[in-house]
């Protein structure tokens, strides 16, 4: 069945500022994801609870239940960084999955990340990436508006994964409307807000 994309309009909320690239996006020389953004405070991560609340998240990942995510936001890694992320381990090829509705901000390859893509949820309140992809769908394109459960790309080992280890990188950045690198808000740990279990749309 083929994918359905469709179009987003706010015409009964406020206005919204497209979030468009205004700086140099994230180099090779960065880890997937990476930010030098300070953690959130807790009432940040008060507020982005009742946003969750509010609006709920589909794992991702196509088959995987909330409850099968495993914790590795604050896993160690190479020069004493944190992960600030969440690995899902899949199937190559298995289906990646829009998390909200919201629209392609970004594709992109590099050396660290593989092939990924940024994604902004409808009210621009947090923009998603997704790495280590094998491939995109095919009518993924930036710009484009997608509904929560669209296919947006495959898992696959892209950029540094582990060869014998096909997963999603996936990490949630918190929006600062007054900065215009949006690709460098400070990370959430998203694991325990999502709500829905992976599922294609189109299925």
């Amino acid at each position: 069945m083929p994918i359905a994309f469709a179009a987003i309009t706010m015409a009964c909320g406020p206005s919204i500022t497209p979030l468009t690239p205004r700086g140099p996006m994230p180099v090779d020389s960065r880890g997937p994801g990476e930010t030098s953004a300070p953690a959130p405070t807790a009432a940040e991560a008060r507020a982005d609870a009742e946003y969750f609340d509010e609006n709920p998240l589909m794992v991702p990942v196509a088959g995987v239940a909330p409850s099968a995510l495993r914790d590795s936001f604050n896993a160690a890694r190479s020069g004493g960084r944190a992960h600030r992320a969440l690995d899902i381990p899949a199937q190559r090829g298995t289906p990646a999955l829009a998390v909200m509705d919201g629209t392609i901000l970004s594709l992109r390859q590099n050396t660290l990340g593989g092939t990924t893509l940024y994604l902004a949820d409808s009210r621009r309140r947090f923009v998603y990436y997704y790495a280590h992809l094998d491939r995109y769908h095919d009518r993924v394109s930036e710009g484009v508006q997608v509904r929560q459960g669209d296919v947006l790309g495959y898992v696959g080992t892209s950029g540094n994964a582990p060869r014998d280890f096909p997963h999603l990188h996936f990490q949630a950045l918190r929006v600062d409307s007054g900065k215009p690198d949006w690709w460098n808000g400070p990370p959430v740990d998203i694991r325990p807000h999502f709500q829905l279990a992976g599922r294609d749309r189109a299925l």
